[in-house]
């Protein structure tokens, strides 16, 4: 938590160094989704909670997973948006379009 802190508070972040960020936490996500995995795929870990624990993980959870997704599908569209450009100029350069002579 406190290197996240520390990556959120950097100033004059560059490329790289936003690239370098979104790496490191996207890690921490994994590990804690391993980690919840383990604890739910354990009848003796998930037995210590109460059905109100478990209604409040349940709320909070899909909170976070819906806003995310919805984050995911709004970079990916991003993404490939950005990237069908980039193929459309390489494929017209490949043609010898758009002013690049090939011999």
């Amino acid at each position: 938590m406190d290197q996240i802190e520390k990556m959120e508070e950097a100033a004059e972040k560059d490329r790289l160094e936003y690239v370098r960020s979104i790496r490191f936490v996207l890690g921490a996500l994994h590990r804690s989704l391993l980690g919840w995995m383990q604890w739910v795929s354990n009848p003796d870990i998930m037995s210590k909670f109460t059905t109100e624990d478990l209604a409040q993980m349940h709320k909070k959870l899909c909170e976070f997973t819906r806003s995310f997704v919805e984050y995911d599908l709004e970079a990916t569209k991003k993404g490939e948006e950005r990237g069908l450009v980039a193929q459309k100029r390489v494929g017209r350069r490949r043609r010898g379009e758009a002013g690049v002579f090939y011999i």
